[in-house]
């Protein structure tokens, strides 16, 4: 066989190796193809099926499905009532429905700020010494009154009773400058809130357990008939912008032991001095005064609404 037949053998074979490397190649490359294609369908199919999970967990989470207290135990509305004396010194005590046990409430009451108020017509002392206590969460920082008593005159309105002003905690005497908190409230968020009045010149405030240092000396006027109101200061017409639950009222100067007791409660918590308890407002699904007083209110354009656990947690 000669040189130049021994060449074109091997150039015969060089193009037959590099066709079938071609066409290996261009197999590969077509399989690429494939399992890329199948990838982006993979991802489509699938990215649209984690993109509506996501969107309905966002849409669960906003409901405030994930809140631990959405899945506690909760007191059903009209299942508050605490034991109290059968009688002034009696030894014998007496309870009506069923006893408070400190559960969360399954409702509280939500005012918007414009006409909701509960009014209650009522002959409790609105004169010192008197402690109100309430749970709140208050969605803007104007003035609004959370529970407060009202006369019809100038100086004599809303001579008792707390309220918030930019947040802070104010307490009402009249038409005298109302002392306020040294600190201010957490917006869109649940707070403890009391006053503590024991006379002209003390006042204490406190805002979940932490005591005010703001002092100031008022003179208070003699109240004799008036309005109690929950969720409005009715003088200035401050209605308040948001929830409240577990309004309490005393006629008497609770101390700071028993305004933590109180606080360590939680939103749910009886009253801590059955004794000198004049009106307990628990607003867990209508406006009945659950201290035995029979100091019921009547709720003006007020929601009990079950979705309130955000923004709470437990003292």
């Amino acid at each position: 066989m000669g040189r130049s037949q021994k060449l074109g053998k091997r150039d015969t074979h060089t193009h037959t190796h590099t066709r079938n490397r071609a066409k290996s190649i261009a197999l590969s490359t077509d399989k690429l193809g494939l399992k890329a294609q199948s990838a982006m369908e993979y991802l489509m199919t699938y990215g649209w099926a984690i993109l509506i999970i996501a969107i309905v967990l966002v849409a669960l989470f906003s409901l405030n499905l994930f809140n631990p207290y959405t899945f506690a135990p909760k007191a059903s509305a009209d299942s508050c009532q605490i034991m109290r004396p059968n009688g002034p010194g009696s030894n014998i005590f007496v309870s009506e429905v069923g006893l408070c046990n400190n559960e969360i409430p399954q409702y509280v009451a939500k005012f918007n700020g414009v006409s909701s108020n509960i009014q209650i017509s009522t002959s409790i002392s609105a004169n010192p010494p008197l402690t109100f206590t309430a749970w709140v969460y208050p969605k803007s920082g104007g003035v609004m009154g959370i529970v407060t008593y009202y006369t019809g005159i100038w100086c004599g309105g809303d001579a008792y009773g707390i309220g918030l002003q930019s947040y802070y905690l104010y307490a009402w005497p009249g038409c005298f400058a109302p002392p306020k908190s040294a600190t201010t409230l957490t917006p869109n968020a649940w707070n403890f809130v009391a006053a503590s009045i024991q006379g002209p010149n003390e006042e204490t405030l406190y805002i979940n357990n932490q005591k005010s240092t703001n002092t100031i000396s008022v003179t208070y006027n003699s109240l004799t008939t008036f309005y109690l109101d929950i969720g409005l200061q009715r003088q200035t017409g401050a209605y308040f912008n948001g929830s409240i639950s577990n309004v309490q009222i005393y006629n008497t100067s609770l101390s700071a032991n028993e305004i933590t007791a109180l606080y360590n409660e939680g939103i749910g918590g009886a009253p801590v001095d059955i004794q000198n308890l004049v009106g307990w407002w628990p607003l867990n699904g209508n406006a009945k005064d659950y201290s035995g007083n029979n100091n019921n209110g009547v709720p003006t354009n007020v929601i009990y609404t079950s979705n309130w656990g955000n923004g709470y947690s437990t003292p």
